[in-house]
């Protein structure tokens, strides 16, 4: 794995919502996680404690599969996390810049978990550079429980921008078994 080889300001932790479940009468910003989507959140927050990525905020989509995933997710961390609601369901790239972009400076390891295309576009359009192989990977599909770690060498969120982010990793739940 190529190492960043800049010591980030501020790291962004993008989290795609784990599987969720398609039962019948419910609307899709109500559908719950499938029975996959709840043994792989409990995966990546456990990944997320080993390898030290404990978020300072958390933006969690209003959705109830990304509710579940971040429940979850912080069930497993290892430290209480602040978190928000964030209206990025069912939004594009650009408007989840907008919402990074207001994140206040101090906020140095931000968590996002929402849905795709959104996340999958976001990350795209951030990173500029990174593991090669994580790169391909993460631009060729951004799986339910996919997880980005970006690096942004940035004095504040507000800078972020397209081709500002180095991906640091890329992984899934399939990826660590």
């Amino acid at each position: 794995m190529a190492l960043n080889p800049v010591v980030p300001k501020h790291r962004l932790i993008l989290l795609r919502h784990a599987k969720s479940a398609w039962p019948d009468g419910v609307s899709d910003r109500k559908r719950p996680l499938a029975d996959r989507g709840r043994k792989a959140a409990p995966v990546i927050g456990a990944y997320i404690v080993r390898e030290k990525l404990i978020p300072d905020l958390a933006l969690v989509s209003p959705a109830r599969r990304a509710q579940e995933t971040w429940k979850l997710v912080r069930g497993v961390l290892s430290k209480r996390v602040s978190e928000r609601e964030a209206e990025i369901y069912e939004v594009s790239a650009e408007r989840i810049l907008d919402v990074i972009r207001a994140v206040e400076p101090g906020i140095r390891t931000l968590l996002i978990v929402g849905h795709n295309p959104g996340m999958e576009n976001a990350a795209s359009l951030i990173v500029a550079d990174g593991d090669a192989d994580a790169v391909g990977r993460m631009r060729e599909k951004f799986p339910t429980a996919g997880l980005a770690v970006i690096d942004i060498d940035l004095d504040g969120w507000d800078e972020i921008a397209a081709g500002t982010g180095y991906l640091e990793r890329f992984v899934t739940p399939r990826s660590l078994v």
